[in-house]
């Protein structure tokens, strides 16, 4: 009879506990240059613009965007990553480890980026069109990742007027947008 309650008991707490595994945690972008990646201690570390340094751990379950075919026989390449690459790491923090989700590698052979104005972006369609600076609209297939998280800096009511610089990559015809920031 005590086992069942025990095991009720068990059965109460792991159900009520489901909500809390569900939840995602929110994350944060870090823009920099690869100085460090060990993939023994699963760290990397960028140079952030203004000189700090920002080390991220990443786990299985990170991935990589916009690398070429990885250097299998390189100690100092990850997935595609090298020393100098520049990169995007989508992070949440958890206690004091930051936790790399998505590292997205920009510039030479990784993700283009394009300058802009908003016209519209459609988080329901997941998508988003701006006016370049060169005046002609593109429109953007926008990842889950940025459907949800991306361009949260933008005010409500200002969608339509603001700068963005748009991380990309071209699929076939379509140009998928892996997150987006204002440029103020």
């Amino acid at each position: 009879m005590k086992l069942h309650r025990y095991a009720a008991c068990a059965l109460v707490l792991a159900l009520s506990a489901l909500p809390l595994l569900g939840m995602e945690s929110a994350t944060s972008v870090a823009e920099g240059t690869v100085k460090k990646i060990d993939s023994a201690a699963k760290t990397l570390v960028i140079t952030m613009k203004d000189g700090a340094e920002h080390t991220f751990q990443f786990v299985s379950r990170t991935v990589v965007h916009g690398v070429q075919a990885v250097d299998v026989g390189s100690k100092e390449a990850w997935h595609g990553l090298k020393e100098g690459s520049d990169v995007a790491v989508h992070y949440a923090t958890k206690g004091s480890v930051d936790i790399a989700e998505e590292i997205d590698h920009i510039g030479k052979g990784g993700l283009k980026v394009s300058h802009g104005t908003v016209k519209k972006i459609d988080r329901d369609a997941k998508t988003m069109t701006i006016a370049t600076t060169d005046g002609v609209e593109e429109t953007y297939r926008l990842t889950e990742r940025a459907a949800r998280d991306a361009g949260k800096d933008i005010e409500k009511g200002a969608e339509k007027s603001v700068k963005v610089a748009v991380y990309y990559s071209q699929e076939g015809s379509a140009k998928v947008a892996h997150f987006f920031r204002s440029t103020l």
